[in-house]
């Protein structure tokens, strides 16, 4: 994020678990305080659990800074509160272009709770099939509870401020996790 950027990242996801289903608001936003950090907040906003009624969702204030280019290097910190109990995670997330076409961004981290310290990972893959369209592979880690999703999609670029993105994944180990889950979303800078 540059300097004086304000980026808006919102969209849905539902959650098909065995024995529910679940729809959420995941949202970000960021504000480019100097040229290489940012301050963040994250939410999952609203969740309605289809037959189960809704909630809303805790709210994370946290900040990026960015540290090194090629590659790109950067550190995301976030704090949760939900009802009184305090968590938090730290993670090192990079940015690699391989070539014109093909992209990685690795990151790993460590989450914080009341009673668990988790260690966290992710990998994507990133393909462009043009300077405004891509499409991804996606998988992430995490310890505690112990979980691993797998994730595809595709992104478009619109003009030089607006992306639009699509994605469907599912659980490949974990009782945490969804089977199936889907997700559609924009990312708007200004």
């Amino acid at each position: 994020m540059k300097r004086g950027t304000f980026q808006a990242e919102t969209g849905v996801e539902r959650d098909d678990n065995r024995d529910a289903r679940v729809l959420f608001l995941p949202t970000l936003l960021r504000y480019g305080i100097t040229n290489d950090f940012e301050l963040r907040v994250e939410s999952d906003v609203w969740q309605h659990g289809l037959g189960d009624g809704s909630s809303w969702q805790p709210v994370s204030i946290g900040a990026k800074y960015h540290f090194r280019d090629h590659p790109s290097l950067g550190v995301i910190g976030r704090v949760f509160e939900n009802g009184g109990v305090w968590s938090g995670d730290l993670r090192l997330a990079a940015d690699v272009d391989l070539n014109e076409r093909w992209s990685i961004n690795p990151n790993i981290g460590l989450a914080i709770g009341e009673r668990s310290t988790s260690a966290l990972g992710a990998m994507t893959l990133q393909y462009n099939l043009s300077a405004r369209l891509n499409v991804f592979v996606d998988g992430g880690v995490q310890t505690s509870p112990a979980s691993v999703l797998l994730d595809a999609g595709t992104a478009w670029v619109i003009g030089n401020d607006t992306q639009l993105d699509a994605s469907i994944g599912w659980g490949a180990h974990g009782t945490a996790t969804p089977n199936v889950f889907w997700s559609a979303g924009i990312s708007r800078r200004f």
